[in-house]
């Protein structure tokens, strides 16, 4: 694998983007998308290629090539869904479903990205937070039960999912009688439809594929802009680079109504960047638009590094 990822980052734009759409060719012509041996070859396949570091700008595509990421996208959400099913059921299975969490291949992945998350939240929160909205929670919510299990101790957790099969599946993970079952909760609503809830959380995480393009994305955080309580924090997952055709990439431009703090950019095998932002006490009608400076930082206990970009804000009036 390694060296897949090496022959990967030597690869110029034109090369990736042409492996890419070879992929994606591939995968829009499989008959499904649940997990088998061909699916999971192919979507391997293009991890490795979008993994390196590469400075093709995805938002910047034009023409086919973006309808293409588009579509890619839609099926790697798709196919990230049933993967979690798949696994969800496997573990609901299980006496002591948290028991038995390393059965999902990629489970040490959630591990990293959930102690660089509660890292990065550590360093803007004066207190751990009371209570937790998780929105895209999904089947199998490997970040809630990580914070909270391992982290956030004494936090709430409620977790968002439009899909009622999703909160069914997950909330069998969650034994009843622990501790968990009596921290962590699960809701079938569309976020869109939930309004005045949403200033009792101290912080609110957005899952990468909630969202699945720029314009369903912006709906998304200016309904949480309006909502969420001022000084609450929104912990955004994006991506950078080639990782870009497997997640959106939030645009920093649109978030009215926050204040961005920081972005990391993880240069390991965790594909998510992370963006987290405070609900702006100001409503006198400033925009934030940000300078940035890069600088990198290194997690050691993760036992990666990760490309961190620093925020630096000048308001502007619109």
């Amino acid at each position: 694998m390694n060296a897949e990822l090496s022959f990967s980052a030597t690869l110029g734009q034109g090369e990736l983007l042409q492996r890419i759409w070879e992929i994606y060719d591939a995968i829009s012509k499989l008959k499904s998308l649940k997990p088998s041996v061909e699916v999971n070859k192919l979507f391997s396949r293009l991890v490795l290629l979008c993994i390196p570091p590469n400075p093709i700008d995805c938002n910047s595509l034009t023409g086919d090539a973006q309808e293409m990421r588009s579509k890619l996208i839609r099926l790697c959400g798709k196919a990230e869904g049933l993967l979690e099913n798949h696994f969800a059921a496997i573990l609901g299975s299980h006496g002591i479903p948290l028991d038995h969490l390393s059965l999902f291949p990629y489970y040490d992945n959630y591990v990293k990205l959930s102690h660089l998350e509660h890292r990065i939240l550590a360093q803007h929160l004066v207190e751990d937070p009371r209570y937790v909205a998780f929105i895209g929670s999904g089947p199998l919510p490997l970040t809630s039960i990580v914070l909270a299990k391992d982290y956030l101790r004494a936090s709430v957790f409620h977790n968002y999912d439009i899909d009622p099969t999703a909160n069914s599946l997950a909330s069998r993970l969650v034994v009843q009688g622990t501790d968990l079952s009596k921290r962590m909760e699960f809701y079938t609503s569309d976020i869109l439809q939930v309004t005045h809830a949403l200033r009792d959380y101290d912080v609110v995480f957005l899952a990468a594929l909630v969202g699945m393009d720029q314009e369903e994305k912006r709906c998304v955080i200016e309904h949480l802009a309006q909502f969420m309580a001022p000084g609450a924090i929104l912990m955004l997952r994006s991506a950078n680079g080639a990782r870009g055709f497997l997640y959106p990439i939030v645009d920093l431009a649109a978030l009215p109504g926050f204040d961005v703090l920081s972005v990391f950019h993880p240069d390991d095998e965790v594909v998510n960047s992370v963006v987290i932002a405070r609900r702006r006490f100001d409503t006198c009608g400033e925009i934030l638009l940000s300078n940035k400076c890069f600088d990198i930082a290194s997690f050691s206990s993760l036992k990666h590094g990760a490309l961190v970009e620093e925020i630096t804000i000048e308001k502007q009036a619109f």
